[in-house]
């Protein structure tokens, strides 16, 4: 099956063509995915392999030029590889990579919402991040020169405690982990880890992306970057140890903000919309949304430039807060089932 050590010397052999799937196809998660394969020339190769998402699925050594990759692999949503190998005795192994779109399987419901309780809230507050926490909510600002951390009380608005970061720098998503605060920035690539009681900086952490949302999922950190993509955090260095590809059962879901781990879901704002994507964080299938337009009931604020941003959930009493950039006020909500 394998090529020796004289491959590098031959030209490269095309053997086979992939007829399926196409470049770009649409398939759905938790389904098969069928792979076609023709010879190309009068020879056939001795032997293939078919990789999906990096991991080898089948082997053909037979001639039957068809397989299917099991529905039980197929197990996240994502623009994924399929990588095809081709081998032929005294010739280089020829090498096809193509990739597929794997769609959720669930048509999202959208969901309304019922005002619980309406609190003040700073409308200097360019809102990139917010957490409650311990009887009070902790907010992230941005804009550069009037980004900063914010402890809250929630009842009156009252800042409480308030770190300003480096005029530079622009404010992003927050999210609270074994007793500290860790902020991001956005197009710096530095975030920052602070003590959650004083605000005084421990520690700084570097990223490659743009940093926008930000939360805890148990003993690992969510962060998006404005794409499709999350990813999850190790706290302990800011490393990436996994990412989650966020697709509904039409596309990829971009512009994921600020976020909040509710009851096993990732909670995600989309930028610039009214919208609250309620994402399974074991596959990337985005399970429902969540439209919060005319939560404001305000006809002289412009929501289409101060958007939605800002998700917080208060985990022993069940209460979920949202809130948006320089609004005037937060709200506790109930999402319609």
């Amino acid at each position: 099956m394998y090529a020796d050590s004289n491959d590098q010397a031959r030209p490269a052999a095309e053997l086979v063509k992939l007829d399926s799937p196409l470049p770009e196809a649409a398939c759905t998660i938790f389904n098969s995915i069928k792979v076609v394969l023709k010879p190309s020339g009068k020879e056939e190769p001795d032997s293939a392999g078919i990789w999906y998402d990096g991991k080898l699925t089948a082997v053909i050594k037979d001639g039957i030029w068809t397989r299917e990759i099991s529905p039980q692999v197929v197990t996240a949503t994502g623009r994924k590889t399929i990588k095809i190998v081709a081998w032929k005795q005294g010739k280089k192994p020829q090498a096809i990579t193509s990739f597929v779109n794997v769609l959720s399987d669930i048509t999202p419901a959208i969901k309304g919402y019922r005002v619980v309780n309406t609190y003040p809230h700073d409308i200097d507050a360019f809102t990139q991040g917010l957490v409650y926490h311990g009887g009070f909510l902790y907010e992230g600002t941005g804009q550069e020169t009037r980004s900063s951390l914010r402890k809250v009380d929630l009842l009156t608005g009252e800042v409480i405690n308030q770190h300003n970061l480096d005029p530079k720098l622009f404010g992003e998503g927050i999210a609270i982990h074994d007793g500290r605060i860790y902020q991001l920035t956005w197009q710096s690539k530095v975030g920052f880890v602070y003590d959650l009681g004083t605000f005084r900086q421990i520690n700084k952490f570097y990223y490659q992306t743009q940093g926008w949302g930000l939360t805890n999922m148990g003993n690992r950190l969510v962060m998006s970057d404005g794409t499709n993509t999350l990813y999850i955090i190790d706290p302990a260095m800011f490393v990436t140890i996994d990412r989650i590809e966020v697709y509904d059962n039409k596309g990829k879901v971009d512009n994921l903000n600020e976020l909040e781990y509710i009851n096993g879901e990732i909670w995600a704002n989309i930028w610039q919309t009214d919208l609250i994507a309620r994402i399974d964080p074991a596959n990337g299938r985005v399970l429902s949304y969540v439209n919060i337009k005319g939560i404001l009931n305000d006809p002289s604020f412009d929501t289409s430039v101060n958007v939605a941003n800002g998700i917080a959930y208060d985990r022993e009493g069940d209460r979920i807060f949202v809130t948006g950039k320089n609004w005037p006020r937060l709200f506790e909500i109930k999402v319609s089932e």
